[in-house]
């Protein structure tokens, strides 16, 4: 974990799952958005617009549409990426920790999927 983030690690009491997150910033709760209804909506759109340049960029023809493409859904990925840090920074976006049992068993479930694609399954290590 970062240090520089104030970060806590909160139980779930509901499945007893550890969350990762920050403090909340408070925001006023009212009918109206506020900056953390903006954000989340925010996020939401860049998540769906990603979504779409990748399937766009998996049929472009043209170089030069693919170029503006690409050019475009990094962009898109980066605003992204920089909504998911601000709204995890302030407490709005928390993750679930899995233990590590859980990661490793996952990791090898997936290794054995290696053996079936149709490249050298060397290429994961």
């Amino acid at each position: 974990m970062n240090q520089n983030m104030n970060q806590t690690m909160n139980q779930d009491q509901g499945q007893n799952q550890q969350k990762i997150s920050n403090p909340k910033t408070q925001v006023p709760n009212t009918p109206q958005m506020n900056d953390r209804d903006f954000a989340n909506d925010m996020l939401a759109t860049e998540k769906y617009m990603t979504d779409a340049y990748s399937t766009a960029l998996n049929e472009a023809s043209h170089d030069g549409l693919y170029r503006d493409l690409i050019r475009i859904f990094n962009e898109t990925q980066d605003c992204q990426r920089n909504l998911y840090n601000v709204m995890f920074q302030k407490g709005w976006y928390s993750l679930e920790a899995v233990p590590e049992q859980k990661l490793q068993q996952d990791f090898q479930q997936f290794q054995g999927y290696t053996s079936q694609w149709p490249y050298n399954n060397s290429m994961i290590q």
